[in-house]
């Protein structure tokens, strides 16, 4: 239900400078809900899903405030804490700090906590050596929770994390992933292949896991050295991106990936990729019914599948490698970061129009607002330790406020305050620019090096890659206008003229009549003739060149080859390229 009065939303900003929060849209001021935390101290910070909680580590202690009374409500003395999460409801907090081991190496010294957020009280330890997928998952209503141990899932209901209520076992389960949304919850598990054995992913319903035929669904597959399983909303199907370390083919340093479907009534399918290369990044649209991936060598093309995996609509090629719908799935930013320069594409993807293209440049961090209307960017530390700070964006590409931390601080993290889905009502897409006091700085872009010999001379548009228009914005090859009558009046008194032009140069030179052409020849191919004048049979030569180029591509287009934009401008070109071999010619 949307709110009464209006809301803003948070951000929160860890780095060198300290641990401090700023007001939504539009105010930008400091938030007095967190004190500003000075120092470099702080290591991590997390809210919880609905935004209420905060919790952040001082090096010192974890502390808990709630938002809304800006109260405190807990500390604990874990100093080496640097991972923290919520449970969906608030109930636990879950803290994980590096493994150890006591002093006589008899044992490990459990380092994943839970707390009893309303009494404060330690509910279970556990060890967990690895930081990957250190934090049990809860199911929404946290009636199910579930660790991965030691190739098996345990699975504890109603946070009694003393009783293991039910156990998944396959041989080496890699990894696991529950299902969103109310029951029945469903799980999606990966065993990597071993002995010429193929890795598999399969689909269970809890707690249906015993028999041959207990799970929903089973996809194998044999090029996979690790994967990501991504579920959609409504937990009816999950997208499956399999990665191999090395690609045996040479072709990628970054390995190999392929994109598989499943679904929990048991169909599967590869996703087929029209261009090769690495996956970039796949996501889930909020409707569950389609899903958008960017994947090919650079430039990257980006397509949305529904759920056949078939190919919705594509965006053509670009300087992309991640997409973001927005809360509400009707806006798809497309985005080029990390060594790409920063160029976003936001579209409309109930009518496919392209909104903007702002550019934030260096960028290493990007979330859309609970708003579904404003952007966070970011630039930080480690990834870059220069040029740090954030944007916050309006889709239509205004930028709203800018922070440049100073050159001897870093930013470590950003994030906006989380809201439940459904708190901000859906508006209508705008694509007329909001105003702003903030200037939209376009960024310099390095001109290329240019020879001596060449730097007083007109500038070559050239290009290593011809990019690809999405498929809406293509012309379409054979859809030429007809002549008229009159042009078509004109083309056959040009042609007569050329041709008793021609025969009386023929008549007076009969030692240079051209060889008959054979009836395969291309209607656009001329005979050799000369001027006397150099230059000018210099360009008579290139126009039959350039249009004999044209036939051909004339002709590919007929086969229902696909033509470049480049290719399609010359095919334009030809009537203007005609007419002037025409005027040269009768000319002579």
């Amino acid at each position: 239900m949307a709110p009464s009065t209006p809301l803003l939303t948070d951000s929160t900003f860890r780095g060198s400078e300290g641990l401090y929060m700023v007001n939504g849209p539009p105010q930008f001021t400091e938030s007095t809900v967190l004190p500003r935390e000075s120092g470099k101290n702080c290591k991590v910070y997390s809210f919880s899903k609905d935004g209420t909680l905060f919790a952040w580590s001082n090096g010192e202690k974890i502390n808990v405030i709630n938002v809304t009374t800006k109260g405190l409500l807990h500390s604990f003395d874990l100093p080496k804490t640097v991972c923290l999460e919520f449970s969906p409801k608030n109930t636990v907090l879950a803290t994980w700090q590096p493994y150890t081991t006591s002093k006589d190496d008899t044992a490990g010294i459990p380092n994943l906590q839970l707390y009893d957020v309303k009494t404060g009280t330690c509910l279970k330890s556990f060890i967990q050596k690895k930081m990957q997928n250190w934090c049990p998952s809860w199911s929404e209503d946290e009636t199910l929770c579930a660790r991965n141990v030691n190739n098996e899932v345990h699975f504890f209901e109603n946070n009694n994390f003393n009783t293991i209520a039910n156990k998944l076992h396959l041989k080496k389960i890699n990894d696991f992933v529950l299902s969103p949304g109310p029951q029945p919850y469903k799980v999606a598990v990966y065993v990597p292949g071993s002995k010429g054995a193929p890795s598999f992913v399969r689909l269970y319903q809890y707690p249906n896991f015993d028999g041959p035929h207990a799970a929903l669904a089973n996809k194998s597959f044999f090029k996979a050295d690790k994967v990501t399983m991504l579920w959609n909303k409504k937990a009816t199907a999950v997208l499956v991106i399999a990665s191999t370390d090395v690609d045996k083919t040479g072709a990628s340093y970054y390995g190999e990936q392929t994109l598989h479907y499943i679904a929990t009534n048991g169909e599967s399918a590869v996703v087929q990729l029209p261009k090769n290369g690495p996956i970039y990044d796949v996501v889930w649209n909020s409707s569950s019914t389609e899903f958008c991936a960017v994947y090919g060598f650079m430039p990257a093309k980006a397509t949305i599948f529904n759920l056949k995996c078939d190919p919705v609509f594509d965006f053509g090629t670009g300087p992309r490698n991640a997409a973001y719908y927005s809360p509400h799935g009707h806006i798809l930013v497309l985005a080029g970061f990390g060594n790409l320069r920063g160029q976003m594409e936001v579209w409309d993807v109930k009518n496919y129009k392209l909104i903007s293209k702002p550019v934030a440049s260096d960028s290493t961090y990007f979330a859309w607002c609970p708003d579904g209307e404003h952007i966070l960017t970011a630039t930080c530390a480690p990834r870059l330790r220069v040029n740090n700070g954030y944007k916050i964006w309006h889709y239509t590409g205004s930028i709203l406020h800018k922070y440049d931390v100073p050159s001897n601080a870093e930013l470590w993290q950003v994030s906006w305050q989380p809201f439940l889905d459904g708190t901000f009502p859906a508006k209508a897409i705008t694509y007329q620019a909001v105003p702003s006091d903030v200037p939209n700085e376009e960024p310099k872009v390095a001109t290329a090096y240019r020879p001596p010999a060449l730097r007083n001379k007109p500038v070559t548009n050239s290009k290593l890659h011809e990019e690809e228009l999405p498929q809406n914005m293509k012309p379409q090859p054979g859809n030429e206008k007809p002549l008229s009558k009159t042009a078509l009046k004109n083309q056959r008194k040009h042609e007569a003229k050329k041709a008793a032009k021609q025969e009386a140069r023929n008549d007076k030179s009969p030692d240079m009549a051209p060889t008959p052409a054979p009836p395969s020849t291309p209607r656009n191919t001329f005979s050799q003739s000369t001027s006397g004048d150099p230059e000018i049979d210099k360009k008579i030569k290139n126009l039959k060149k350039k249009l004999k180029a044209i036939e051909q591509l004339k002709e590919q287009a007929a086969t229902g080859k696909q033509l470049e934009k480049n290719q399609l401008e010359k095919i334009q070109k030809e009537k203007a390229l005609l007419q002037e071999l025409e005027d040269l010619e009768l000319g002579i």
